[in-house]
């Protein structure tokens, strides 16, 4: 597996959990090791004995978070830091990341006189609550409340800064909230409870 593919799984797993300081468990070096061979036992095929669906591999909100503050940053778009997750059970996540709009407003190519990202500016963190949904492989993040700074904000403002920072070659457009998207690594299903989650493959 290349370092390319390791770190693109990585990331598509922090974000499939979504982006919180929720009561966020103490973050320390040792958990983002163990995360770390998690995602390298989950980057691996199946054994042929192994059905799919009867591969689990649990993983704590402090794994995750231990990671995004000790290995992920290199990973992250420009302008976005301190990426936290809130694991609250049925289904439900809570994340926050700190933001730069200044980045976001220098990004916009649009002609609009009128930017409400200028109108924030700085370095500002922004919260989401939703819930994920996993069956077959697929996902869908149904979001519930997102606020920049405690100040909420509709769906549109937040697709639009999610589209800013997911934009690609493949994707011009970015990643959309409401899309479905194929989970990685053969992943069938992601389990979450109160403060982790279960890896199905």
């Amino acid at each position: 597996m290349t370092r390319e593919m390791f770190s693109r799984l990585a990331v598509a797993l922090a974000v499939l959990l979504t982006m919180s300081t929720l009561g966020a468990a103490t973050v320390t070096k040792q958990q983002a090791d163990v995360f770390v061979r998690k995602l390298s036992e989950i980057a691996k095929p199946n054994p042929p004995a192994v059905r799919p669906g009867l591969r689990r591999t649990p993983v704590t909100e402090g794994e995750l978070n231990s990671w995004f503050a000790f290995r992920a940053q290199p990973l992250l778009p420009a302008g976005l830091s301190d990426p936290q997750i809130t694991i609250l059970g049925d289904g439900k996540v809570a994340g926050q990341a700190v933001v730069d709009f200044d980045a976001i407003s220098k990004k916009k190519t649009s002609g609009s006189t009128i930017d409400p990202w200028r109108l924030v500016g700085g370095r500002v963190p922004v919260n989401v609550i939703g819930t994920l949904q996993t069956q077959k492989g697929v996902g869908r993040f149904e979001l519930e409340s997102a606020d920049v700074a405690g100040v909420p904000v509709p769906k549109a403002l937040l697709q639009e800064m999610i589209g800013m920072y997911s934009r690609s070659d493949k994707s011009p457009q970015g990643v959309r909230l409401d899309d479905p998207f194929m989970l990685p690594a053969n992943i069938q299903q992601i389990e979450l409870g109160q403060g982790r989650a279960v890896i199905v493959q």
